[in-house]
């Protein structure tokens, strides 16, 4: 045989061993294939793989493709991360009726429960009357005292007044509703006349899903009404087909006292309804710090119907910090019509029911109200009135401390005249999922259950000396970790907001929570107490600046209260109002514990960082946080959702889920 033949059958041989190991690897995956459907038909369930994120994913994300939401309470803000400004509309729906003769309803605007009690009246005057002595107690800027002006000497004045017509037609229109479309949406929503047959609903109320008893007040109809108006906005304004948002990312902006159901859902629907790749969530708070630069700031957000406040150090916001106000802008407008009101308002039709007449009253609150006390005396001021279906006109008006007194509501909330509701709102614990069963009451009852096991060989120890089974009584109880959120400066610690008069509960509070001297009481009684505190925390109402203190003192060390003093950024449309930086910094100096203010060199208040609009800031972080590298790992997609549900939350949100 020749070298070549031999080379040649040598060829051959290796082919044939190539195709009897590739008969092998068949075989042992069929026998693999076979083992697993054993496995399912015995009902044996392998282990689930963790999440792990695609590799699709840990590419350069294109900021273009990036959708940031920011669901306000009357405004939606949503816009591309690449956008200079967001798409800014009205976060309100007009759903048609189904059936004729149906009776309409109207979510209302500047009303809210709460308003007509017995005591709220005598409630309003209480504030008004704290609000004129704060006003003459500080003096103006040249050191005199100002000269406080009655409402009688305005009202005097205006009573006299008639409007002046402008033009026989206001040029102002209802929405067209010749060819019946099913829902209106934003601007054409707030024009729709009451004569037709509408439904008005805003999905938002005070930063949550505005669930109720009424129509359209489900939570099933609310998520309909939220899918319907960002799906409407992403098509018209940003011009994206709903078929194209699987090429999409999504960053949705939350509240940071969120309702863990709600969230849920919300993600729910984004991803799957509307079908966009991939999520992340963020509280709105964190992203304020990145749209204003700041890397620590105690973030005031004063909203249209709702102030939260938060401190946040490095892109964490700090839990107990957490505070939410049940009042905003909007009790600030109807607090101005009181005052109006009192003064002789010349538009003597205007109503608090009626939508456009709230339009305009927003207006008025923005163009006249103020901060500066040197802006003293009677003034004469000018506004028009353009009603669909009415002729424009031109109304008089004047105005002396009526203007300084609304705004000032904010720092004394009882003139809001809001009686018998829930006025201050804490971050409290989950209440539990059942679709993640090793959330952190599972950590809390496992951990409990191995602390008590160690506790009780160090409790035959401690037997022999007195007193010593008191030492670390409470570490082994489960549950008993939830004592860190009760509020601090309902306490005597730190001379905080709430030791100002609103919250008078003494050094008795650290009495009721860790047991008085050797008093040994269970965890229940503990809890009891604990949640009774919280309760009468929860329905007080904080003034904005004794907030803020409150909020600080709960940092856990004094280095982080200090740098909180040092950068307390104002961001939300409801205090725009002049001269509210220097009110709001001259207050917190005032009330600030004394212990502090030989330790904070420079208290500083930012209400315009980077001369920003600071409605638009958390906006303006979320899409920040779109271009960095760090969030990678925080993108939820579709297909994980899909699998774990909200198992994906507690894993990959920024915030503790």
């Amino acid at each position: 045989m020749t070298q070549a033949e031999k080379e040649q059958e040598s060829g051959k041989e290796k082919d044939k061993d190539k195709e009897r190991d590739k008969d092998k690897e068949k075989e042992r995956d069929k026998d693999k294939e076979k083992e697993k459907e054993k496995e399912q038909q015995r009902g044996v369930k392998r282990p689930i793989a963790p999440p792990a994120i695609p590799e699709s994913a840990q590419e350069q994300i294109q900021s273009n493709f990036v959708v940031v939401i920011h669901p306000g309470s009357r405004t939606l803000r949503l816009g591309r991360a690449t956008d200079t400004l967001p798409v800014t509309v009205p976060h309100v729906i007009a759903r048609r009726h189904k059936q004729s003769g149906q009776p309409r309803h109207e979510d209302q605007w500047l009303l809210r429960d709460g308003l007509n009690k017995p005591e709220s009246n005598e409630q309003r005057q209480n504030g008004l009357k704290m609000v004129e002595q704060a006003i003459w107690s500080k003096k103006m800027s040249n050191g005199v005292r100002r000269t406080p002006v009655s409402a009688d000497q305005a009202r005097a004045y205006n009573c006299q007044i008639r409007p002046a017509v402008l033009d026989s037609s206001s040029r102002v229109k209802w929405t067209n509703t010749a060819h019946h479309p099913q829902h209106l949406v934003g601007e054409e929503a707030l024009h729709v006349s009451p004569s037709d047959c509408y439904d008005v609903h805003w999905p938002v109320v005070r930063g949550q899903l505005n669930v109720h008893s009424g129509p359209g007040g489900s939570l099933t109809a609310v998520l309909a009404d939220l899918e319907t108006i960002w799906s409407q906005v992403i098509q018209k304004q940003l011009e994206i087909p709903l078929k194209d948002l699987k090429y999409y990312r999504c960053i949705l902006l939350v509240p940071d006292i969120y309702n863990r159901q709600h969230i849920k859902e919300m993600v729910n629907m984004l991803l799957l309804n509307m079908g966009f790749s991939a999520i992340i969530v963020h509280q709105e708070s964190v992203c304020a710090t990145f749209g204003s630069g700041l890397s620590s700031a105690c973030v005031v957000d004063v909203g249209d119907q709702k102030t939260s406040l938060c401190c946040v150090e490095d892109g964490v916001s700090h839990r107990n910090s957490r505070l939410c106000l049940a009042y905003g802008g909007s009790d600030v407008t109807r607090t101005f019509f009181w005052l109006l009101q009192r003064a002789g308002f010349p538009y003597r039709d205007c109503q608090l029911a009626n939508r456009l007449d709230c339009q305009l009253l927003q207006h008025l609150k923005e163009t006249f109200c103020h901060l500066d006390q040197d802006i003293s005396g009677l003034q004469d001021h000018e506004f028009q009135t353009r009603f669909p279906e009415a002729p424009a006109l031109l109304y008089q008006v004047r105005l002396g401390d009526e203007k300084l007194q609304a705004s000032m509501g904010l720092f004394y909330p009882t003139t809001f005249g809001i009686v018998g509701q829930k006025m201050t709102s804490l971050q409290h614990r989950s209440q539990g999922d059942s679709e993640d069963p090793h959330d952190e009451h599972y950590l809390l009852a496992t951990q409990s259950k191995q602390d008590q096991s160690s506790k009780s060989a160090a409790d035959r120890k401690a037997l022999c000396r007195p007193g010593g089974a008191l030492d670390g009584e409470m570490s082994g109880q489960g549950g008993i970790a939830d004592l860190s959120d009760l509020p601090r400066g309902c306490g005597g610690g730190g001379g905080g907001a709430g030791s100002q008069g609103d919250m008078e509960l003494g050094p008795a509070q650290g009495d009721c929570l860790m047991g008085a001297g050797d008093v040994e009481e269970p965890p229940s009684a503990l809890l009891s107490k604990k949640s009774a505190i919280m309760s009468q925390f929860e329905s007080k109402a904080l003034g904005l600046d004794k907030a803020i203190l409150h909020s600080i003192d709960c940092c856990a060390s004094d280095e982080t209260k200090r740098k909180m003093y040092s950068s307390i950024l104002v961001v939300g449309g409801g205090l725009m109002f002049h001269g509210a930086q220097d009110f709001l910094l001259h207050r917190i100096i005032n009330k600030m514990p004394p212990s502090f203010r030989r330790l904070v060199d420079n208290v500083e208040v930012i209400t315009r960082p980077k001369d920003m609009d600071p409605r638009l800031i958390s906006w303006k972080g979320g899409a920040v946080l779109a271009c960095l590298d760090t969030t990678q790992e925080m993108w939820i997609h579709q297909r994980e959702w899909q699998r774990f549900g909200v198992r994906m939350l507690r894993e990959r949100a920024a915030c503790v889920w």
